[in-house]
């Protein structure tokens, strides 16, 4: 699979009467409020020659982790999760890097079109500097995170950037030529949803191939398929659920998996990025 053609395995699984579909203009309202926190400071990083901006939040001096982006961009989603995590016990301090260089989805197509667009190496080498940074800025260790097409970035940047101590993704996978997940350098946690239908990237039979291909790498690893859940399942913010029920993901189960996962993760970060 090309990278240039690497989301339209979203636009072809996605429920057709939503692509394109653009916000209502009370989902515009509450996506804005949602993204109005004091909380997260904006900064700018340098890499190579090229200057980007970036969104921090968390305890000083605390261990990092670097927050990656789904499809939309960095929206409100993204910075909640970004938040939440900083919060988990005992403190970390997240950073979100700005892959699209300011630019948000705000339905299907637009998010497609910003996927397709971006430059995969030069995104490692945003997580990389971001991971950097962090470094630089009184964090002794630093793990990654990512959710959708940060799920794969996250395990992309497990095997590409050596400075990245521990990772944890959402529901994505990288394609092999920009990473394999049997080279990965540090212990990976993974976490898919068994009615994901996103073939080829983040579906169950994709989710047990990256399972098997963690085994082979010898390093620390979970994977957890959580049953009756479709795709992007950890996004439980009023806004979130509404986006994903306009996109056809409706899950088939009472039962709530964030939780389950929010602590799965917080267990494997706190394991891996203590001092």
């Amino acid at each position: 699979m090309a990278l240039l053609n690497y989301s339209r395995v979203f636009s072809k699984t996605l429920n057709s009467k939503a692509v394109g579909r653009t916000l209502t203009p009370s989902f515009a309202r509450l996506q804005i409020r949602s993204m109005a926190t004091s909380e997260i400071k904006k900064i700018q990083i340098q890499r190579d020659d090229t200057t980007f901006d970036a969104y921090v939040v968390g305890k000083e001096d605390a261990p990092g982790i670097v927050v990656l982006q789904e499809w939309w961009g960095v929206d409100f989603e993204i910075k909640n999760h970004a938040l939440k995590i900083s919060k988990l016990d005992p403190g970390y301090k997240t950073l979100i890097p700005d892959l699209y260089r300011g630019k948000v989805g705000l339905d299907a197509a637009e998010a497609q079109h910003l996927m397709d667009g971006l430059d995969w190496q030069g995104a490692v080498k945003d997580i990389q500097a971001s991971v950097n940074w962090l470094k630089a800025n009184g964090s002794q260790k630093v793990g990654v995170t990512g959710y959708c097409m940060g799920g794969a970035l996250a395990i992309a940047s497990s095997v590409l950037v050596p400075e990245v101590d521990a990772a944890v993704a959402f529901y994505g996978v990288p394609p092999n030529e920009l990473a394999d997940p049997t080279n990965i350098k540090v212990p990976v946690q993974a976490h898919f949803g068994e009615l994901d239908n996103i073939v080829g990237f983040s579906d169950v039979k994709t989710a047990k191939a990256l399972e098997e291909k963690l085994k082979a790498s010898g390093k620390p690893y979970e994977v957890y398929i959580y049953p009756g859940v479709t795709h992007a399942f950890m996004n439980t913010s009023p806004e979130g659920v509404e986006r994903r029920k306009n996109l056809g993901m409706i899950d088939q189960t009472e039962a709530d998996p964030a939780d389950v996962a929010w602590s799965r993760f917080q267990s494997w970060m706190n394991r891996y990025l203590s001092a």
